[in-house]
C-alpha cells in the first residue's frame, strides 16, 4: 500500500486529490485547516492532521513510516482580491519550501506542486519592456517562486519533484467565484453573462481530470519537469463559453465584449502535450459530461453564488 500526503486537503482540488488516491488503495495523511469537508471520505486508511503552515514542523513530526508522494495544494488565496496581497502571497511561496523541507526531513519519495497557468504570464513579461501587468500577475509570481524554491531544494537534497500548471478549474465542491462558476449560475439564473471579448487562446479543465493528471505524475512524472494540467487542444476564451453555453442553455444570450479583454497567458512557454507523451494522461473527451455535473451542483448550492 502506497502512503501520501495532501496538504490543503480540505480545498477544492486537494479534497478531490485525497478522494483519488483513497479510491486508489492507498493511505493519506491529510493536512486541513478545517476538518468538517473531510467527513465524507473517513476510513481506516485516512489519516486527518489539523494545523496551518506554522504548525508543519509538528504534523510532520507525527508521521512516521515511509511517503511515496506529497501533494502541496494549500494556498492561502488562489483568485480575486488575494491576488493583490502580495505579502500572502510571498509567505505562500516560502510555506512551499519549508513543505519542501519537511518533505526531505521524513524521506519521502516524491514532492508534486500544484502551480497555476499564471506563471506563464509572468514569464511573458520577462520579456517584454513595456508590459502592463495584471494583479494575477503578484500570484503568477509566487507560484513561479514556488516552483523554483522547490525545484532548487530537491534537486539539492536528491528528491523527485514535478510541478503541475493547471489551467482554469472548474467543477463540483468550487465554491468560488471563478468565471466558470459565475457563468454558469448566471445561465442557471436566467442572466445573461457579461465576459470578455475572448479572442485569445484559453482553457478550462474539469477538477476529474486535474486530479488524474497529479496521479498520473506521481506513478509516471519524469523527475524535475514541470507540466500543463490542461486539455491538449486548446481553442479561445469565446468558443470554451459558446460550448458550455451550447451544453446548458443553447438560447440564452451572451454578452461577450463587455468587458476588456484581459487575458495574457502565452502557452508558447509550455508544451502543452508533455504530460500526455510522458505518463499517458489524457483529458477526458466527455467535456460534456463535467459541464453537466457541475452546474447540477451549482443549482443544489445556488444560495451560495
Amino acid at each position: 500500500m502506497k502512503n501520501d500526503i495532501v496538504t490543503g486537503a480540505n480545498g477544492f482540488i486537494g479534497h478531490a486529490m485525497t478522494k483519488k488516491l483513497l479510491a486508489e488503495g492507498h493511505k493519506v495523511y491529510a493536512i486541513v485547516t478545517d476538518d468538517t469537508s473531510m467527513k465524507n471520505l473517513a476510513c481506516d486508511r485516512l489519516v486527518i492532521l489539523k494545523g496551518f503552515f506554522a504548525d508543519y514542523d509538528r504534523l510532520f513530526s507525527e508521521i512516521h513510516e515511509p511517503i511515496d508522494c506529497l501533494f502541496h495544494f494549500a494556498w492561502k488565496g488562489v483568485w480575486g482580491e488575494a491576488f493583490k496581497n502580495y505579502r500572502d502571497q510571498l509567505e505562500d511561496a516560502a510555506f512551499a519550501g519549508d513543505t519542501m523541507r519537511n518533505a526531505i526531513k521524513i524521506g519521502c519519495r516524491k514532492f508534486i506542486l500544484a502551480s497555476s497557468i499564471n506563471t506563464l504570464e509572468t514569464k511573458k513579461y520577462f520579456f517584454e519592456q513595456d508590459i502592463k501587468p495584471r494583479y494575477t500577475n503578484i500570484y503568477g509570481t509566487a507560484k513561479l517562486a514556488a516552483e523554483m524554491i522547490c525545484k532548487t531544494l530537491a534537486y539539492q537534497e536528491h528528491i523527485e519533484f514535478n510541478c503541475g500548471l493547471i489551467a482554469m478549474a472548474y467543477g463540483e465542491g468550487n465554491f468560488s467565484k471563478m468565471v466558470p462558476n459565475v457563468f454558469m449560475t448566471s445561465l442557471i439564473k436566467g442572466i445573461t453573462p457579461k465576459l470578455i471579448e475572448g479572442k485569445d487562446l484559453y482553457d478550462i479543465i474539469y477538477i476529474g481530470d486535474i486530479v488524474n493528471a497529479f496521479y498520473a505524475m506521481s506513478e509516471k512524472g519524469v523527475n524535475m519537469k514541470t507540466y500543463y494540467v490542461g486539455h491538449q487542444e486548446l481553442k479561445t476564451f469565446k468558443e470554451w463559453f459558446s460550448e458550455i453555453r451550447d451544453i446548458l442553455k443553447p438560447d440564452a444570450d451572451i454578452a461577450f465584449g463587455a468587458y476588456p479583454t484581459d487575458n495574457h497567458i502565452d502557452y508558447e512557454h509550455i508544451d502543452i502535450q508533455e504530460l500526455s507523451s510522458d505518463t499517458g494522461y489524457a483529458a477526458s473527451p466527455d467535456f460534456a459530461a463535467g459541464i453537466k455535473s457541475t452546474a447540477d451542483w451549482l443549482s443544489k448550492n445556488i444560495e451560495r453564488f
